[in-house]
């Protein structure tokens, strides 16, 4: 597989550290809100990679943290005269609703912040030792940012040009107005921690250094987050991570391009800031996660009520093509038919097809591309006047679940869904109607189960039934 690495600017062939296994941190959420939709597309596209390198069979190591003590968490919980863990455990626990809500699967490892503040004070104490850390006379600590001669290899831009505009705010004591805050002094009011340097708090940076090393070891496969986290998150992450250990931080930076709404950048102030729990009661939680694969990952992409609404009918293609599927199976007589295995054969190369989409650097759009393709053999080829074998049928349609699990999509199982023993009955005394050419109680049981969302489609196989939203 290819991965556009960001630090180098180029795609590489990915070789893991160990075979076999994948060692990730993605950079989880500050908990003080709902996420919206921007926070969506990390979320979504990390949990696609992790799902494809499981596919080809890689076992994965996945670790994603919650900020949960946060200046952002303060000034919330200030808000509402609560404190700080109320927030964040309140916003953790609606994190996990939306995630559950696109399909994203929960990470191996879920580490809090403060879990972990014994990790980012040993962290905090080395690069003191080392020089290349200090702590002020209020008790902040800070990282020499000037110690580090590759900081900026990230953003590829050297340390003049990022100093350009810093500033050193009232009430800090940096040493450099590009030096960061690996902890800081207690304010009153807010929360803290003991530490060599007086009570205080650990920095934005640190945790997520302190943290992928706890979990993951001093040097990771592959560290991954939205682009806007390039600087200054992630750059001063690998200056403070490498400088501690004396060993690179991560081999792979990943990192997915931007949301824009109505082709403008999402802002509060502009009216067009949409949480995932509003787009997802009025729209529903899969079409976000389509429309989050829809295109590379790399890219930018454009969120408006058209665009969703297209992502709604492209799911509702291959949600037919799947059903009709399932429904022609379940018909479909034993044993497989002259031609049939060319039929499979071919089926076989929409995989391949899709494979290679995705082993050059995880292109979903080509993937799923590819899964519109086989739905569409898949409708062509296999219906009633054609009457494959059930081996067939279910070959094509395990073969359709699995591509579509990759990324994460058609995940509303309406062709399992049960009917309960009512509306079961129904349609039994609807049949019974037909059959004794009871055409008014027939048609009046079709319009009760209409008025239920349940249709039915009366087909040369037998009673076809779907529910509508």
């Amino acid at each position: 597989m290819k991965i556009y690495n960001t630090l180098t600017r180029q795609k590489e062939e990915f070789v893991p550290i160990t075979a076999g296994e994948v060692k990730i941190y993605a950079c989880g959420p500050t908990v003080y809100n709902y996420i919206h939709i921007g926070n969506a597309r990390p979320i979504c596209v990390f949990d696609v990679l992790r799902r494809y390198m499981e596919y080809r069979g890689l076992k994965v190591t996945y670790v994603q943290n919650f900020t949960d003590v946060d200046d952002k968490i303060i000034r919330k919980a200030n808000e509402e005269n609560s404190d700080y863990l109320t927030v964040s455990q309140r916003y953790i626990e609606e994190y996990k609703t939306d995630a559950e809500g696109l399909n994203v699967r929960p990470a191996t490892i879920h580490p809090l912040a403060t879990e972990n503040i014994e990790e980012i004070i040993n962290m905090v104490a080395t690069l003191i030792d080392k020089g290349y850390a200090y702590a002020s006379n209020n008790g902040d600590v800070y990282f020499r940012t000037n110690k580090d001669s590759s900081y900026g290899k990230l953003s590829h831009q050297p340390l003049e040009d990022l100093e350009a505009g810093a500033r050193i705010a009232v009430g800090e004591e940096k040493e450099d107005a590009m030096d960061f805050a690996l902890w800081k002094a207690a304010k009153e009011g807010e929360p803290s921690w003991v530490s060599p340097w007086g009570n205080g708090r650990p920095g934005w940076h640190i945790e997520c250094s302190a943290m992928a090393k706890h979990y993951l070891g001093e040097t990771i496969d592959i560290h991954c987050g939205g682009q806007d986290l390039i600087f200054p998150h992630h750059e001063n992450e690998i200056a403070q991570s490498e400088c501690c250990n004396g060993a690179p931080f991560a081999h792979y930076w990943m990192h997915n391009g931007y949301i824009n709404v109505d082709n403008r950048k999402m802002s509060k102030s502009l009216g067009n800031f949409f949480t995932v729990r509003d787009v997802a009661a009025q729209f529903g939680y899969e079409p976000i996660r389509y429309l989050m694969v829809a295109s590379h990952y790399r890219s930018p992409i454009n969120y408006s009520v058209e665009v969703i609404e297209q992502c709604k009918a492209g799911l509702e293609r291959l949600y037919n093509c799947r059903d009709n599927l399932s429904f022609l199976m379940k018909n479909a007589p034993e044993g497989e038919k002259e031609g049939e295995k060319e039929i499979r054969r071919r089926f076989g190369e929409y995989q391949d097809h899709f494979i290679e989409a995705m082993e050059d650097d995880l292109n979903t759009a080509d993937a799923l591309s590819a899964l519109f393709d086989l739905a569409r053999d898949i409708n062509s080829t296999l219906n009633a006047s054609s009457a494959p074998s059930r081996n067939l049928c279910a070959y094509a349609l395990d073969l359709f679940n699995e591509l579509a699990g990759v990324l994460g999509l058609l995940y509303n199982q309406k062709e399992d869904q049960l009917l309960d023993e009512e509306v079961e009955k129904l349609i039994e005394q609807r049949n019974e109607a037909r059959k004794n050419k009871d055409w008014a109680t027939a048609d009046r049981i079709r319009d009760e189960l209409k008025a239920r969302h349940i249709v039915l489609e009366d087909t040369p196989q037998g009673v076809k039934w779907k529910v509508e939203e």
